[in-house]
């Protein structure tokens, strides 16, 4: 994916899928449909769970479901029945905070082997309250008899292991695996075992209460007698790499039900809180929020955005720091811990197997089997031309948000580090710009946050060939370099800070002459090897807005061709114009539509005056949620053209929840509203408000400026929009231009 890495991401059938290759090594298979599952998912800290809507996880090729810690899956099958049958789905919900999965079953009719019905339909009801906890998940069952006469039900759960890593699951053929041991019996449950050729020990322990009636190594049945009205309860508990809790089944299920819910309380407490007019959108700002907080991992170092379920639930240094910047205006927190780890992080030696020079920026850690085996080169890759400067810039945005002058002192080595790096390896041919090229063969082959491995071309539609200077790297770089000159004007370093404004203003300069192009209104999308521009109309050129590097006169024909029908579908701006040879709206980057890339082009135009070019985007984004599950924002969507009455085209493989997807329209509302904060000043400003079309009023609660607080309102009137401050606790003053 753009930002987790997928290494040269490559679509096949499984018909397709041959022993893996240096060219498709990491590939997703399109069989596993996440969209037509529609699965509902649980995460908490290294553990994440992908269900169906009974909430079983249904073992076989091509099956992404199962409970996964640390890159591994730990239960690869669940399957529930009623006396042989499976019960028939009622409803499946995700509570508002994603903290439980509730799932109401009752039971189909159900014949003897006579065919003699013995039990009528829809008689038994059974909810299935699932979370999860500390590397373990919770389960209760509530089995109740509707009947007026007592009846006898046998509930089966079934399960199994594979332990099979994450890349297996996703696609990638070994040759060779680890070793499965016998299950090991206890009284009240089953410990089912796996030694990998990492010499690794993972074990899965399921423990039931009461005591099941028959336990093998792959089911536990209960034997119930169910009087009229009555209701038995049965608990599961299913622990990844840990021992059973000493406290009994149901203590230890309500005792870490509460620790969840607090630990979620807790987190998004910190948190400003956004409520509008539309209560639609409020559902969908409600879901991005708690998913936000949901993939949220705590480290050593503070919280930390994990990247997406199910491919992506790990450390990732571009997603990271993408949805730090989305986010930093509603929790600077999130940026704190990120900033914190991948400074703690940072590469400081030359390793080619992991794409690491000193001072890089991590892309990627994987924990599981393969990695460690050196299978595939993730365990603690570099792979990415990006990470690093976007380091940079979120330590300059942090410290104009927060004023934390401390932990940037803190981390100043780390970004001293950083910009030696841009300018000693970022910039291999020494012609000023920053470029990439793997040092590792099986690493990824182009390192952009577009990093398929067709996603760089030119305009006949050949690829590009390495090194590659993308254009929208080259505004990172000018970012993290202002950055840098105001943080180190700051800490008191006047030489480095005109050194770093120096070099960003000679940067912006050769930008716009090798990468301006005239006839297409728009910043090419990069320069390859031999310094050729690859001339196509991509959202990369977007993001030159962001950062500031391109010239004021260049703004209106850029936000012009981000925003004509070739390049925005009417629910989003495509990754690359339908004018162009590889334009395909099913692929991964080649024309389909990503959330957190429009939010970023949002707001570079916003930057330059064009707030209501940033207002489409968030309503073309807005009505793609009305139709998805749970109003959650997918990785990405195809990108189709909107039409009348109908819903966006889904990708078949795009994870939900998506850390950077999640804060989208969190990143767009700060956008449409002009939303900014002056430390010196004491003061959050507005500038040049602007409502999209389905919002009439904002409410925003908990703005903070250190621990003052200030509640506010802002309310469509006629073409205007008023600014009025509700509660204030504090000195902060809300400043408005129109």
């Amino acid at each position: 994916m753009g930002g987790p890495a997928n290494g040269e991401e490559v679509r096949v059938s499984v018909a397709e899928v041959r022993p893996a290759t240096p060219v498709a090594q990491f590939f997703i298979p399109a069989s596993a449909s996440l969209q037509e599952r529609r699965p509902r998912t649980l995460k908490h800290g290294e553990t994440f769970a992908v269900f169906d809507h009974n909430g079983d996880a249904l073992a076989g090729p091509g099956s992404p479901e199962g409970i996964y810690h640390r890159d591994t899956r730990y239960l690869s099958h669940l399957y529930l029945t009623l006396d042989g049958t499976r019960p028939m789905l009622l409803s499946s919900t995700l509570r508002d905070d994603n903290a439980i999965l509730t799932c109401d079953l009752t039971n189909i009719g159900i014949c003897d082997s006579e065919g003699r019905l013995v039990l009528e339909h829809d008689l038994i009801h059974v909810r299935r309250s699932r979370f999860l906890w500390d590397g373990a998940c919770y389960e209760r069952l509530m089995v109740r008899n509707y009947s007026t006469a007592p009846h006898k039900v046998r509930v089966e759960i079934a399960f199994a292991a594979d332990f099979a890593d994450l890349f297996e699951v996703r696609g990638t053929r070994r040759k060779r695996r680890g070793t499965l041991k016998p299950p090991v019996f206890q009284e009240d449950g089953v410990t089912l075992g796996y030694v990998g050729l990492d010499k690794r020990h993972r074990h899965t322990a399921l423990r039931f209460y009461p005591r099941p009636s028959q336990l093998t190594q792959e089911s536990a049945a209960f034997d119930l007698e169910l009087k009229p009205g009555a209701t038995s309860r049965i608990f599961m508990e299913v622990r990844c790499d840990s021992p059973p809790s000493s406290d009994p089944p149901p203590r230890a299920f309500f005792v870490a039900l509460r620790e969840a819910h607090r630990a979620l309380r807790t987190s998004s407490s910190r948190a400003a809180a956004v409520v509008t007019s539309n209560e639609i959108f409020n559902e969908a700002v409600r879901r991005s929020v708690s998913d936000l907080y949901m993939l949220i991992t705590d480290t050593p170092q503070g919280p930390y955005p994990y990247a997406g379920v199910p491919w992506f639930s790990t450390l990732f240094g571009r997603d990271a720091l993408i949805t730090a910047w989305e986010t930093l205006w509603f929790d600077p927190a999130i940026a704190r811990g990120v900033l914190r780890y991948l400074a703690a992080n940072q590469a400081t030696d030359i390793l080619p197997q992991a794409d690491a020079e000193p001072g890089k920026i991590l892309h990627e850690v994987r924990h599981g089997e393969m990695a460690e085996l050196g299978e595939v080169p993730f365990r603690r890759y570099y792979g990415s031309v990006d990470a690093t400067p976007l380091f940079v810039m979120l330590a300059g945005a942090y410290l104009a948000r927060t004023a934390d002058l401390q932990l940037i002192r803190s981390i100043w080595p780390n970004i001293e580090a950083a910009l030696k790096w841009l300018d000693e390896y970022g910039d291999r041919d020494g012609d000023g710009f920053v470029e990439y090229g793997r040092r590792n063969s099986d690493g990824l082959v182009n390192q952009g946050w577009k990093d398929s491995h067709d996603s760089v071309f030119h305009a006949d539609g050949s690829l590009a060939k390495g090194p590659i200077a993308l254009a929208e790297v080259q505004a990172y770089v000018y970012g993290a370099r202002c950055a840098a000159a105001r943080i180190a004007s700051l800490l008191d370093r006047p030489k480095v800070s005109a050194e770093q404004a120096a070099k960003a203003q000679a940067l912006r300069a050769r930008f716009d002459e090798a990468f301006f192009d005239e006839a297409l209104g728009t910043y090419v999308l990069a320069l390859d090897g031999d310094k050729r521009p690859c001339r196509v109309l991509t959202s990369n050129a977007g993001h030159a807005l962001l950062t500031g590097i391109a010239y004021p006169e260049r703004a209106p024909s850029v936000a012009a061709t981000l925003m004509a029908e070739h390049s925005f579908s009417g629910w989003g701006v495509r990754t690359v114009a339908a004018t162009e040879r590889r334009y395909n709206p099913m692929s991964y980057h080649n024309g389909s539509v990503w959330p957190h890339d429009n939010a970023l082009l949002a707001a570079g135009l916003a930057r330059y005056g064009f707030r209501r070019e940033a207002a489409r985007i968030f309503e073309g984004l807005f009505a793609a949620s009305t139709y998805i599950d749970l109003r959650r924002l997918p990785e990405l969507f195809c990108g189709f053209a909107r039409r009348v009455s109908q819903s966006p085209t889904f990708y078949p493989v795009a994870c939900t929840p998506q850390a950077w997807a999640a804060a989208a329209p969190l990143s767009l509302i700060q956008s449409c509203l002009g939303l900014d904060f002056d430390t010196a000043a004491r003061e959050i400003r507005f500038e040049r408000p602007v409502l999209p079309e389905f919002l009439d009023e904002v409410v925003l609660r908990r703005l903070s400026l250190g621990d003052e607080t200030v509640d506010v309102a802002l309310r469509r009137a006629g073409s205007e929009v008023v600014v009025t401050v509700l509660e204030r606790h504090g000195d902060l003053r809300v400043v408005t231009t129109n």
